[in-house]
């Protein structure tokens, strides 16, 4: 019998790493847009109207209570 052990790992770190980081940048900005979107209330965008209004219409849109 003859036994074959491979000498290369079977999970490339490289590729593990950044595909780790690509998914903690995409969490971390969705949870910045769903912050931004649900929960601001026009904290953020204090220098103009124009981003209050687009979040605020995006709660409307996502049917988020704002009134």
């Amino acid at each position: 019998m003859s036994s074959s052990t491979s000498s290369q790992p079977l999970v490339n770190p490289a590729g593990t790493t950044r595909l780790l980081w690509t998914v903690l940048v995409t969490v971390a900005a969705l949870a910045l847009l769903a912050y931004l979107v649900a929960f601001d209330q026009g904290a953020v965008s204090r220098s103009g109207m124009y981003l209050h209004e687009l979040m605020h219409d995006g709660r409307h849109l996502l049917g988020v209570p704002c009134h």
